[in-house]
């Protein structure tokens, strides 16, 4: 389904994702600007007209224009669609906010906690003023698979149904189908947490632990996943979503995934600088294992896999070691 009636929406973030969803977007019949923070980017893009940098090879469609000043990206659009790195989440919002009129409606598809804070997105972006309106996007969703237009599913959620319905619609496509939830912090934490579970995967995947490892990572990570959750305010309905057990089932098994190739290079002996350099784009799961293990301890969830990763990334912690540390837990009933 393209979009019915002429609407210009501003990208924030030109990396892999943002330029995915410009590039859907666009192909829907909006008026994109995808914003990139620096210049050279930006015009290469808009000469190029394509990503050569982040996703090479999808051709922007006509209706598509890369800009590098934040302030012309953002003259008169309908909808505000962030989607850089967690680590720049903050910065990035705070001088749209600095720019926006009151009313505006803002989204985002970036996967992660505030780093330094452990705040979930929509916790910061509830301090920012003129915007009525937010709204959140995940799923199962690699970019370079959305931009070629294989079919895909994912989540959009938002307090407002009338939000979510709208962006949903801006996004929905013969090949990519958007359900809406009004179940925000539950997508966040999933989209966040899941990427710890595929560093873990990673490792026991590299270690050569096969099939029943992977498969018992995945729905024990999903059960830590959804305590955190749950202890949140998430709806349970949300784990078991698109948002929930597809992003987890796809970031775990498919090597697309920057997380889980994270676990693949440590479980080969690579330090994480070495492993950082490998895979040459921005890991999530690295400080969000920081950041979900801290909020898990004063909450006092248990997620024992997310503390063997947190060992594993910052205390030294031998991958080999922490799957042995799991499997030598004590026996307890399958209570979730």
């Amino acid at each position: 389904m393209a979009v019915r009636s002429p609407v210009s929406i501003a990208v924030l973030g030109a990396g892999s994702w943002g330029t995915a969803l410009a590039i859907l977007l666009s192909r829907n019949g909006a008026d994109v600007k995808l914003w990139s923070h620096l210049q050279a980017h930006a015009a290469a893009l808009q000469r190029e007209r394509q990503n050569q940098a982040f996703l090479p090879g999808h051709e922007f469609p006509p209706a598509l224009t890369a800009k590098a000043d934040l302030a012309s990206a953002l003259t008169s659009v309908d909808e505000i669609l962030i989607a850089v790195p967690s680590h720049a989440f903050a910065s990035v919002l705070e001088a749209t906010g600095a720019l926006i009129s009151p009313g505006s409606t803002l989204s985002w598809a970036t996967k992660g906690l505030l780093p330094g804070t452990g705040e979930l997105l929509h916790e910061f972006v509830e301090r920012i003023e003129n915007i009525a309106s937010t709204a959140v996007i995940s799923g199962p969703s690699f970019a370079a698979e959305v931009a070629r237009g294989l079919p895909t599913a994912l989540t959009v959620a938002s307090r407002s149904s009338e939000h979510a319905t709208r962006l949903a619609n801006y996004l929905h496509s013969d090949n990519f189908r958007a359900y809406t939830s009004s179940d925000v912090i539950g997508l966040e934490v999933c989209g966040a947490a899941k990427n710890i579970m595929a560093i873990a995967a990673g490792i026991a995947d590299g270690l050569g632990f096969g099939a029943n490892t992977r498969a018992a990572l995945i729905t024990r990570g999903l059960a830590e996943i959804m305590r955190l959750g749950l202890a949140l305010g998430g709806v349970a309905e949300t784990f078991m979503g698109l948002g929930g057990l597809g992003d987890l089932v796809l970031t775990c098994t498919d090597d697309q995934s920057r997380n889980r190739r994270m676990g693949l290079a440590l479980a080969r002996g690579l330090s994480i600088e070495q492993a950082r350099q490998e895979i040459g784009q921005e890991v999530e799961g690295i400080p969000t294992t920081q950041e979900i293990r801290q909020k898990a301890v004063s909450l006092g969830v248990e997620m024992p896999i997310t503390e063997q990763t947190y060992r594993v990334l910052y205390q030294g912690l031998s991958p080999r070691a922490a799957v042995h540390s799991l499997l030598g837990r004590s026996q307890k009933r399958e209570t979730g």
